[in-house]
């Protein structure tokens, strides 16, 4: 019996997997926190992105919405800082595809505004493999616990 065989042969290590699914949910933080909303529109690009809003699909109205979203100041971000945790990821290495579950905690801290919580909820995101390569398929945001927004979301009637 050759050491391919079904009897033998065991499934690939999952961790890689594992490792590049957690590597997207930190890509995402960073993105948001650095301002990069076409980065965000990118990394996002074959995904859903279900918030507040409506359901909001392709890479140039991802990174529309967010720029119609969220305040930046002169450095070019929001002065923010999205700490992501309890992560669980499943990953199905066959059919190529992975969930996770996550928390977010959003801070945030200007020269008036001390450092304080202003948002906190939980992600529920899926993930497919592409030509080898983990993307996200969908993100789902939860805010479940609102802070002061004022200066981190443009409000709906707010000049812009």
């Amino acid at each position: 019996m050759s050491a391919s065989t079904p009897s033998t042969r065991t499934l690939a290590d999952p961790t890689p997997s594992y490792r590049a699914v957690e590597n997207l949910i930190a890509r995402y933080a960073e993105l948001v926190d650095d301002g990069d909303f076409a980065g965000l529109g990118n990394l996002l690009a074959d995904a859903v992105f279900i918030g507040s809003g409506g359901p909001v699909r392709g890479s140039d109205a991802i990174e529309k919405m967010f720029r119609d979203s969220l305040l930046v100041y002169a450095d070019g971000t929001p002065r923010t800082q999205h700490v992501t945790t309890n992560v669980a990821i499943e990953v199905d290495e066959q059919a190529g595809v992975a969930v996770a579950r996550s928390y977010v905690t959003v801070f945030q801290a200007l020269p008036e505004l001390p450092l304080q919580p202003v948002a906190a909820g939980r992600y529920r995101d899926r993930f497919e493999r592409r030509d080898g390569q983990w993307r996200f398929a969908e993100r789902r945001v939860r805010i479940n616990l609102v802070g002061d927004v004022s200066r981190h979301l443009r409000q709906a009637d707010a000049p812009r």
